[in-house]
């Protein structure tokens, strides 16, 4: 079975994706500016402009050295292998699983398995940053609190929006969980002046905020954009009202997640849900929010699918109906023009909310 599915990724890759990947050829080519100390965020590179945290670039700066259709073959490899490690790892997340497995992980891969792909044919970061995150949460949950607080580093490290976890983390204790993350995020904002010196590390930190904040504008009218800010500016236009609009959602969210939290010593088990709403929100959240990032959201469908039974009937159907818009609204089935339509009503954000209530509703009704 997995020399079945070895050779099928192998046969995915050569005719299909080792000609893409775009997104993962931005990581290489920081990687060799890094190797060099060169910098890394420039103007020049356009849409494709280098965005991550500069420990980011010293991370994958050895893949610089090698070419880059070996070291996309490798990327591609390693993904996939992080999406079974991801599917495996949320499955272990629910404290009490009442569906069959298999049944479980198919039904995760319908809703989710446009996003899994677009992951794989873009080469991004998001399977990895989602493994460490969601393995952050089991190791918190079985115990080991210094293992979960580092890989909560490693999430921020992989994608900025990780911090998202900082609060819950801080309030969940125990302090060597906070403090793992500490030393973690520390080590890596210092690692690049092994490279750049002390100055130079300081101004890659001031060139990355500079890229991330004037970048954003641009993308929020992006179709694929399914940001709460997003949604907002599609509806009524840029500027204040947009902001506001989004930010009160935002803490509407957030205000869910912490009625959420005052009822955890209701549960035996209450990290896995918790950690999936904050996952399912980052996209919702972040200002450059792709559709595809939705994929983090892996544990929070996973929770959906399994506590269908402890949900209100007309909620269970409704958040039913929810995944199957987000997973079957398929571009190729429904046709350009039904699609953006879609997208520009920000269907899938709003299909996001609905989930965010089931997620609620799940630990009011004390079944995770």
């Amino acid at each position: 079975m997995l020399a079945g599915a070895a050779i099928a990724g192998a046969a995915v890759f050569v005719f299909r994706v080792s000609g893409e990947m775009p997104d993962f050829e931005v990581y290489w080519r920081a990687g060799v500016r890094a190797a060099s100390a060169e910098p890394l965020y420039r103007a020049a590179d356009g849409h494709y402009q280098f965005k991550y945290l500069p420990v980011f670039a010293v991370l994958v700066s050895p893949l610089g050295a090698i070419d880059i259709g070996t070291a996309r073959a490798i990327w591609f490899g390693a993904s996939v292998a992080l999406l079974g490690v991801l599917l495996a790892l949320s499955v272990r997340l629910l404290p009490a699983r009442t569906t069959v497995t298999w049944t479980l992980v198919a039904l995760t891969v319908v809703v989710l398995g446009k996003f899994y792909a677009r992951e794989l044919l873009l080469g991004q970061a998001n399977l990895i940053f989602a493994a460490a995150s969601v393995g952050a949460l089991l190791a918190l949950a079985r115990g080991r609190p210094a293992a979960g607080g580092a890989l909560v580093a490693l999430s921020i490290v992989l994608k900025p929006y990780g911090a998202l976890l900082l609060p819950w983390l801080a309030v969940r204790g125990p302090a060597r969980a906070t403090a793992a993350a500490g030393v973690g995020l520390a080590a890596a904002v210092l690692a690049p002046a092994v490279l750049y010196g002390i100055d130079g590390n300081v101004a890659l930190h001031r060139d990355w905020w500079r890229t991330v904040t004037e970048t954003t504008a641009p993308n929020l009218l992006n179709p694929d954009n399914v940001s709460w800010l997003a949604m907002y500016t599609r509806w009524i236009g840029e500027g204040p009202a947009a902001s506001l609009l989004a930010l009160a959602t935002a803490s509407g969210a957030t205000g869910a997640a912490w009625m959420m939290w005052r009822r955890r010593r209701e549960v035996p088990a209450p990290d896995g849900l918790e950690g999936a709403l904050l996952l399912l929100l980052v996209p919702f959240v972040s200002p450059q929010g792709w559709d595809y990032v939705l994929l983090v959201a892996t544990p929070a469908v996973m929770f959906v699918i399994d506590g269908r039974r402890a949900l209100p009937r007309w909620l269970r159907g409704l958040a039913f109906a929810a995944l199957a818009a987000i997973g079957l609204t398929i571009y190729d089935v429904m046709g350009r023009d039904a699609y953006l339509a879609y997208m520009a009503m920000s269907g899938i954000t709003l299909c996001g909310i609905v989930v965010i209530a089931a997620l609620v509703a799940l630990r009011f009704r004390r079944a995770a």
